[in-house]
């Protein structure tokens, strides 16, 4: 996700981003102990002797594990616990992009990337590709290329429990709202026809926070994203339930990498028919109260 910062600004997202780097996967906690249900994690068999006319796949297999960017605050999406366990439906994406590039879960390393840095990190070969909740369009694919959409999402406003003036994006005027630099539901929710104040951090998890502690009146992203949070704090937290905006999760890549995308592509169609993807979803998002819709397949390619 871009945006233009300057100087000063730039300086504050590296302070916020450090700190919350600090914290690791813990921050997804925000201020309370979670009470969400146990979530989905698969095993996938790594295929054999995989022959693909890639640069990155190539480099990978020399060094003997495959390096995936990943969330570490997303409930039920990219999370990571006090152990260090990854856990969520992008991660089970991963997984299984993993293994049908031959490597087992023993020979992913995660790597969390934040939204600001994700074109960076991919663009200079950090990662080796990128699952996490990362939006196509025109763009970005201007910078890195893309596999997917897998799932497409929508913003939507994350409120708490007992709030009734928020109910949707024309009734957030006057209100403090809460997002991650630079995200695409950032960039709709501050224009002026909405008329929302707008609070900017570097972690969603630090938004979810403010909200808890009553310094903002909602957080805005995917909705996908806020189910998890909500189905984290049941008692404390609510969606809305109506999104603004369409936002199509891609696999992010080397831009001139190819033969990885249509590899990756094909993956994801592969698990979509076979019934993994469905699972996945169902033990993670589906936990959330998000219903499971099969993606459009043939996926594009370009």
């Amino acid at each position: 996700m871009r945006m233009r910062k300057t100087a000063a600004a730039a300086t504050v997202v590296l302070a916020l981003t450090a700190t919350a780097t600090a914290c690791g996967g813990q921050s997804g906690t925000a201020g309370d102990k979670p009470k969400g249900e146990k979530v989905f994690s698969g095993t996938y068999k790594a295929a054999e002797n995989v022959k693909i006319d890639s640069p990155t796949l190539k480099k990978a297999q020399q060094r003997g594990k495959i390096i995936v960017g990943a969330k570490a605050d997303q409930p039920f999406l990219g999370f990571q616990d006090s152990d260090g366990k990854r856990t969520g439906f992008d991660i089970e994406i991963a997984k299984m992009i993993a293994a049908d590039l031959g490597f087992s879960a023993k020979q992913i390393e995660f790597k969390t990337v934040d939204s600001n840095v994700r074109e960076t990190s991919i663009s200079k070969g950090q990662v080796d590709y990128y699952v996490g909740t990362y939006t196509i369009n025109d763009e970005r694919k201007k910078q890195v290329g893309f596999a997917g959409p897998y799932y497409v999402a929508g913003a939507d406003l994350l409120v708490r429990k007992d709030e009734k003036s928020i109910t949707g994006p024309d009734s957030v005027k006057g209100k403090k709202v809460c997002s991650i630099v630079g995200s695409t539901p950032l960039q709709e929710i501050k224009k002026a026809k909405y008329g929302a104040e707008t609070t900017e951090l570097s972690k969603y998890s630090l938004c979810v926070k403010q909200l808890l502690d009553g310094q903002v009146d909602a957080v805005t992203t995917d909705d996908a994203i806020l189910k998890g949070y909500a189905a984290e704090r049941p008692t404390k937290l609510k969606l809305v339930g109506k999104p603004f905006t369409d936002e199509p999760y891609g696999v992010g890549m080397n831009k001139s990498d190819k033969a990885l995308r249509d590899a990756i592509s094909d993956s994801l169609e592969a698990h979509i028919k076979n019934g993994d993807y469905k699972k996945a979803y169902e033990g993670t998002l589906g936990k959330s109260g998000s219903p499971y819709e099969a993606p459009k397949t043939p996926l594009p390619r370009y």
